[in-house]
This record gives C-alpha cells, sequence and structure tokens, in this order.
C-alpha cells in the first residue's frame, strides 16, 4: 500500500517533492497532503537564483522555459558609493557556466514558489488521488507512534495520521523545533550576525537592471535590484551587528510584528545617505516587506523516526551563498528518488536521501572566510569604506572578478543530477 505524505510549506521544496512524487506510477504514489499555515499563497521573499543541479530539476518539471519568462533579467552587480558613482561591476555569466554574484536565472522567490505551486496543482489535476492542499492551518501536535505520526491540525481540531511528514517550513521552521526540542534548536541555527529587510517598491528615474550595492558606515548595505515587473524595483537593506539585541527580539515568528521591524531599519539607515531617505519612505509603505536573521541551519541528521526536513528547514545556507534555492529543489528530488526506491522503508529512504545531500550541502554552507567575509566587506569606518572601494575597483580594472568567484563562489556546477526515472513532465 502507498505511503501517506504530509508535507508543511509551499515554499520551493515543498510543492517540488509533491510534484515529483505525483510523477510516479500508480502503485508507487503516495497519498500526498500539502499544508500551508497562511491562508493564502505567501508572495513574499526577495530575489533568488537557480544554479547547476537546480536547473537539472526545473527541467525534469517541464518549468524551465516558464521560469526563464519569469525572471528578472539582472545584468550584474556595481557597486556604488554615496554620489551613485559605480566603483566597480561584475556582469553576469549567461552561459551559466561561471557562477557569479548574477546567476543566469533570477528569480523573485515568491514568482518562483507560485509556479512550483501552480505545476503541484496541474499535475494534481491529472493523476488520481491528487493532492490535498490545506491552507489557513498548521500543526499543533505531533507524535509518533510505531510506524505512524499521528498529527492535530490547530485550526480545525483534525487529528489524522501519516506514515511520513515532511518539514519543509524554511528558516524558522516549527516542524524543527517541535520533532528536534529547544536544545537542538539552540545548536543547529547558526546566526550570521547579518539582520535583513526585503521589499518591492515603484522603480526610480536611477533604478536600471543592474543590481546597485551601496555601501556606508556602520557595517549597513543596501542593494536596488530588478524586479520581474519592469515598473517595479526590489530591496535588499541589512545590518551586520552582533550588539544590538532589537534585531533578535523582533524578529518573532518571523510573520508579526512588521511595524517594529520597519522602525528598527529605518532607525539605522535615516543617516545612511543615498537613496536611502526614499527607500526607507517606500519600506514603511510596502505590503510585501519581509525581515528575517540571516543564519546558516547545521544538523547531524534531517530526520527523527518518520519526520525528516527539507530544504531552509534542514540545511539553510543562508542568502549570502547563493545556494539556498538550489538545496531545496536537489533536496525535493533526491527526498523523491530515494522514496521511489524505498517505498517500504522510510528509514532506509530517509538514509539514503542524507548520503546523497549531505556533501552537496556541505559545499554549499562553506562561506568565505568561515562566513566573517560579509562583515570584512561591510567596514565600519569612512577609511575602511574608502579602502573597500578602492579593492573593488583593482579587481573590476584587473579583471579578476569572475576568477575570485570560481575560487570562492557557488559550487553550483559541480553537482549532477542523477536520473531516478521520474516520467518527464
Amino acid at each position: 500500500m502507498p505511503l501517506s505524505l504530509l508535507i508543511i510549506g509551499t515554499g520551493v521544496a515543498g510543492p517540488t517533492l509533491a510534484t515529483l512524487l505525483l510523477s510516479l506510477p500508480a502503485r508507487l504514489r503516495p497519498s500526498i497532503t500539502l499544508l500551508e499555515r497562511s491562508p493564502t499563497l505567501r508572495s513574499q521573499g526577495q530575489n533568488v537564483d537557480v544554479r547547476g543541479a537546480g536547473v537539472g530539476v526545473i527541467r525534469r518539471l517541464g518549468l524551465e522555459a516558464t521560469i526563464r519568462a519569469s525572471t528578472t533579467d539582472e545584468i550584474g552587480v556595481q557597486w556604488v558609493d554615496g554620489q551613485n558613482r559605480a566603483w566597480s561591476q561584475l556582469e553576469a555569466d549567461r552561459t551559466g557556466r561561471v557562477q557569479t554574484g548574477t546567476s543566469d536565472i533570477e528569480i523573485l522567490r515568491g514568482r518562483l514558489a507560485e509556479i512550483l505551486f501552480e505545476k503541484c496543482r496541474e499535475t494534481s489535476k491529472e493523476v488520481e488521488g491528487g493532492v490535498e492542499m490545506i491552507f489557513g492551518d498548521y500543526v499543533q501536535e505531533l507524535v509518533e507512534e510505531g510506524e505512524k505520526v499521528h498529527v492535530t491540525f490547530a485550526k480545525s481540531g483534525e487529528r489524522r495520521t501519516y506514515d511520513m511528514v515532511v518539514g519543509a517550513d524554511g528558516l524558522l521552521s516549527r516542524t524543527r523545533r517541535m520533532v528536534w526540542g529547544e536544545e537542538v534548536e539552540r545548536t543547529a541555527v547558526h546566526g550570521l550576525g547579518i539582520w535583513q529587510g526585503f521589499f518591492s517598491m515603484p522603480k526610480g528615474g536611477r533604478d536600471t537592471m543592474w543590481r546597485r550595492w551601496y555601501h556606508t558606515t556602520g557595517r549597513r548595505g543596501v542593494m536596488i535590484r530588478p524586479h520581474e515587473r519592469k515598473d517595479m524595483s526590489t530591496v535588499f537593506m541589512y545590518v551586520v551587528n552582533d550588539v544590538d539585541k532589537r534585531f533578535p527580539d523582533v524578529v518573532t515568528d518571523g510573520r508579526t510584528g512588521v511595524e517594529a521591524q520597519k522602525a528598527l531599519l529605518a532607525e539605522y539607515f535615516a543617516d545612511a545617505g543615498w537613496e536611502c531617505p526614499r527607500l526607507v519612505e517606500e519600506m514603511n509603505r510596502a505590503d510585501d516587506f519581509y525581515y528575517s536573521p540571516v543564519s546558516q541551519v547545521r544538523m547531524d541528521s534531517w530526520s527523527k523516526g518518520r519526520v525528516v526536513l527539507l530544504g531552509d528547514a534542514g540545511y539553510c545556507a543562508s542568502p549570502i551563498s547563493g545556494m539556498g534555492t538550489t538545496l531545496a529543489l536537489t533536496g525535493a528530488y533526491h527526498l523523491a528518488g530515494a522514496i521511489k526506491q524505498n517505498p517500504d522503508n522510510v528509514a532506509a529512504a530517509f538514509a539514503q536521501y542524507e548520503e546523497k545531500m549531505r556533501l552537496i550541502v556541505d559545499r554549499a554552507q562553506k562561506l568565505p572566510l568561515g562566513g566573517k567575509g560579509f562583515h570584512i566587506t561591510n567596514p565600519e569606518t569612512w577609511w575602511g569604506l574608502t579602502i573597500m572601494h578602492f579593492i573593488v575597483a583593482f579587481i573590476y580594472w584587473t579583471r579578476l572578478g569572475k576568477i575570485l568567484f570560481m575560487l570562492v563562489g557557488p559550487k553550483a556546477n559541480n553537482i549532477s543530477v542523477e536520473d531516478y526515472g521520474f516520467r518527464q513532465l
């Protein structure tokens, strides 16, 4: 009898896993429930990229053309000063062979999640049983008993039983906290001392198809990037700070306390110069604002009993790795492959998934200078800022940029996608 499966989260990884499992023959196809806490599909999230093995996964889903048609068309990165002078720039490599700061597939996270969810829904209609999709509810209690997991939903109060539960609910995973406990939570989530806010805004007169990256004193920085809509831009504001306890205090669960989060960033960028007055004003208007710590999740095992973690919930590499989306897609693919090859043995499936993903995750989580590279490239003082500008200018004029990215940039091209025999969609 096929497995019954609960997938928690409708970001990148959850719908991808469900769609791949739907492509299995009827005798192997699990009974799937997809659960999302939000009443609607989440449209928030910054510009993300799909690299290397992730491209292989979207091809198997039949989505490469759709995703490429929805990209932001960012052409590269420019490092600018307070007068908007570009000290350096690095164009994207459109061949996909060299992983620079701008991938050949740059897309808004919300748009990518929407495409993946719609593919899941379309595929669900084509197969018997399909996927049951529940919005506006979450798991209040999860109890494992023998070969079953008993789940109680918070809003409906309904109690259900599954053979397997997949937590694909992101960096601030409730599933991880419930199953592994607060003690593991404290050791698993490694903050990098960086706090980020993201939102979109109407396109300004100086906004182009370049990503403009502005640094200022106090280890503060801003990126203005292209949006999928040509009349809009996106903004990524961040502060590197290990001291001010208000940054972790306003995190809550990442979805509430928005006014406090906006107020804190507005305070920090009030005197930041450049276009920051405009950005603070637009941030206060934005209805898609999102705030979170920049962190990594490192765990000795991504499964416990019949519960398994997928994507950021188990192995977030942080936005500065450039590999988060690719890990989510690749993880979903390998987990689906492991379930296909071990339909009657959940423990074996989880062990195979872990074996396939561990080396990939370890590579992706290796950040330059052990994660302190971002601290160094965001100086505290004007002297440090001036030196940083001259360094990036030197890199530009000596054409060292792509060589450096080949050495320390995302390692997505070193990962291949093996063939599990899924039906091509």
